[in-house]
């Protein structure tokens, strides 16, 4: 097949993450795939690492000169599929399409718990101009059935896969030496990008309550929240105890050397990889049922789940964890063999196949 995919956002995250390690997967089975998005874009400069065919399109903003662009470059270049991202991709690809006359067919993927608008135009976008939706966890998909009463047949929840072999458990003590870390501290760490809704602030207030432990905090990611969270350390006299580490491409060495992973969303969750990648690391989580959270992570089961935007709570979960080892590991281990079963990242490669497949309309 011929896929394009589309991200208007200029912004970095799991979904970015997502768009070029699903794209590199379909590469890597032979089919042809580009990449469409603005020039300033992380993902523009990142997709030829993934060895991702990229195009610089000025679709970051809703206007005329976007849609042009889009309409041009998909008359040009006939595709089967087009796989859009965002909001302002997936409205100039709609438009775009709508008045090509070989067009290709739309899939719109949803990444986040963020509400759709219940307006017609909306409607018309996803149940007209697009030929399925995919969301990346059960949740959002019911929430765009339920809610907004889109056909649940056209609506497919595609969790995110993650490397298997790149993220597993591996000796604490030999990862903490590789990072020049000291191996008589506790650690519990955080993968994000420093946005409000992850909750580091929370994170921060609740690691101040522990007790009877000298903690660390690692925090992995970097984003526009970055100096809001220093200052907040700073007042709080932490800064000896708070780590940031800014963006890493490696968060497969970090994750190992951690005691505790914890990530407390409070919104514009699906399944997030990074806590996909710390289950398959073997780690004992805290979090938040917010999203499409709660399919992988199972209060008792595979993590301790605890109310979004409580400090209390979170620290007393995560106290919890460092002074019950045995529960630790129990969680940790229940946790990867969770992440096996449904997250591995050819289990996403296939279900995206057929979905592409289903709707693929072979240009003319």
């Amino acid at each position: 097949m011929r896929i394009v995919h589309t991200e208007a956002s200029c912004g970095w995250g799991g979904q970015e993450l997502r768009i070029l390690t699903e794209a590199a997967g379909f590469i890597a089975r032979g089919h042809a795939v580009t990449l469409l998005c603005p020039p300033q874009a992380r993902i523009f400069s990142a997709a030829p690492r993934y060895g991702i065919p990229v195009v610089a399109l000025p679709i970051g903003r809703k206007n005329i000169a976007g849609l042009l662009a889009m309409r041009r470059w998909l008359a040009q270049h006939p595709a089967d599929v087009v796989n859009t991202h965002s909001s302002t991709d997936s409205w100039l690809a709609a438009l775009a399409c709508a008045t090509l006359r070989a067009a290709p067919s739309i899939v719109r993927t949803r990444h986040i718990s963020a509400p759709v608008s219940a307006n017609a135009a909306t409607r018309w976008l996803y149940t007209r101009a697009t030929a399925h939706i995919v969301t990346t966890g059960e949740k959002l998909r019911r929430t765009l059935i339920d809610a907004r009463g889109y056909p649940g047949e056209r609506i497919t929840s595609v969790p995110t896969g993650i490397d298997t072999a790149r993220f597993a458990p591996r000796d604490r003590a030999a990862a903490r030496q590789a990072l020049g870390l000291d191996p008589a501290l506790r650690y519990v760490g955080i993968v994000a990008t420093l946005r409000s809704w992850k909750g580091h602030h929370y994170l921060i207030e609740a690691c101040a309550q522990l007790k009877g432990h000298d903690w660390r905090l690692l925090i992995v990611g970097d984003g526009p929240r970055r100096q809001w969270l220093e200052d907040m350390v700073a007042r709080l006299n932490l800064a000896e105890r708070v780590r940031f580490l800014g963006h890493r491409d490696d968060p497969e060495l970090w994750l190992p050397a951690l005691d505790v992973f914890c990530l407390p969303s409070y919104a514009n969750e699906g399944v997030p990889q990074a806590m996909l990648q710390a289950m398959l690391s073997g780690l004992p989580i805290v979090t938040t049922d917010v999203g499409s959270i709660g399919e992988a992570a199972v209060d008792g089961a595979t993590a301790l789940v605890v109310p979004p935007e409580q400090v209390p709570p979170l620290a007393a979960a995560l106290q919890r964890l460092l002074d019950e080892p045995e529960l630790a590991q129990r969680l940790g281990a229940a946790a990867r063999a969770a992440a096996l079963e449904r997250h591995g990242f050819e289990t996403m490669v296939d279900a995206m196949e057929r979905i592409f497949a289903s709707v693929s309309r072979p240009p003319s």
